[in-house]
């Protein structure tokens, strides 16, 4: 586990963080009038901390939008001078920073596909030393918690402190409602392993679709995640980049007023006495089934020197299939998630194999 940040609080930043901490705009500035007309009907939804809009934007394919690059900046200066809210805008290398820097952007964020290459963050890490600025750093596109982290170091080794994280999915092979599959456990390990580093979400890049949005968002405040950034545009099915998954100002409204904002920290005596006490009996389940593992893994083990003996493989691939089925089929019965039970068993499986691997050729821990 790296080092804890030097992060510094929320409230030393430059802009409002108070939670909820929401951030709004086109995926794309298009033109002056139309982030002109995003930012006034963001403001009169009187929801957004930071308005964001991209100016650069790496596409898959070179013939894409690629935005309109550093002329779009006095776009938004404008809308921030119009509307008082401040600004953020993506950042990829050094030419981006320093031309961010140049017009007064208030906050940069590094996107998926920079955040994969540490290259490229330390291009833009070198540009900020010297510079107190805040920046949000993306999830790389693979799931990939010590690139994630390591961004963040690059950043706080050049003497940047006031960090966050953006969790925005990852890309998959598996067929899945969303563009980028959420991976939640990849978040909740940066929190478990870094709870100094504040983290928000990205809905409109997990979802690809605008109907997802909402239960994507209320999912990541449950977790206990401080903000949102949705992708708001006047006229989505005309946008240029993302237009499915960019919603109305008054939309995106909707989608804040909507949420269940819950509290991490219950300040009632009597609700915490009662919620320590399920805690206990989780406690008492979980040595239970620790216990049983490892009753397990020790009949496991008298397998291996059955096999051993016997010189049987260890895999044996009819049992695993009967095993897998019984087991899944039972586990479903009972309500487990299809996908909780395959990792569970898949998981089992192969630490059986390793003890038994262990028994076999007398290898030692």
């Amino acid at each position: 586990m790296s080092p804890k940040f030097n992060i510094a609080p929320l409230s030393d930043w430059p802009i409002n963080t108070a939670f909820p901490f929401i951030i709004s705009g086109p995926c794309s500035a298009e033109s002056e009038a139309q982030v002109l007309e995003s930012a006034h009907a963001l403001k009169k939804t009187g929801k957004v901390s930071l308005l964001r809009a991209g100016i650069w934007k790496p596409r898959t394919r070179p013939n894409s939008f690629e935005g309109i690059g550093a002329p779009a900046l006095e776009w938004l200066m404008k809308a921030k001078a119009e509307t008082g809210l401040p600004l953020t805008t993506e950042v990829a290398n050094a030419y981006h920073v320093e031309a961010c820097l140049k017009a007064g952007v208030d906050v940069l964020w590094i996107g998926a596909r920079t955040t994969v290459n540490p290259f490229s963050v330390q291009e833009i890490a070198e540009a900020l030393k010297g510079v107190d600025i805040p920046v949000i750093i993306k999830n790389p596109i693979n799931p990939d918690l010590q690139l994630w982290i390591g961004a963040l170091e690059r950043l706080q080794l050049a003497g940047i402190n006031k960090l966050m994280a953006m969790h925005r999915g990852f890309s998959s092979s598996q067929k899945s409602i969303y563009r980028n599959d959420p991976m939640w456990e990849l978040p909740i390990a940066l929190m478990s392993q870094h709870p100094e580093v504040p983290i928000i979400c990205d809905p409109s890049h997990i979802s690809g679709n605008r109907e997802l949005l909402l239960p994507v968002a209320q999912k990541a405040f449950d977790l206990g995640m401080q903000g949102v950034m949705i992708e708001s545009h006047p006229n989505p099915d005309k946008a240029l980049s993302d237009k499915a998954q960019q919603v109305v100002p008054e939309r995106f409204k909707e989608i804040i007023d909507s949420i269940q904002f819950r509290r991490t920290h219950n300040n009632d005596i009597d609700q915490e006495a009662a919620l320590a006490t399920l805690r206990s009996r989780i406690d008492e389940i979980d040595r239970g089934v620790i216990k049983l593992l490892a009753e397990r893994m020790d009949v496991a083990m008298e397998i291996g020197t059955f096999k051993k003996k016997h010189d049987i493989t260890i895999l044996q691939l009819d049992r695993w299939i009967e095993i897998f089925n019984t087991r899944s089929e039972h586990a479903l019965e009972l309500g487990f998630s299809e996908d909780f039970i395959t990792s569970f068993l898949e998981q089992l499986h192969k630490e059986s194999i390793r003890i038994q691997t262990k028994v076999m050729n007398n290898m030692k821990d």
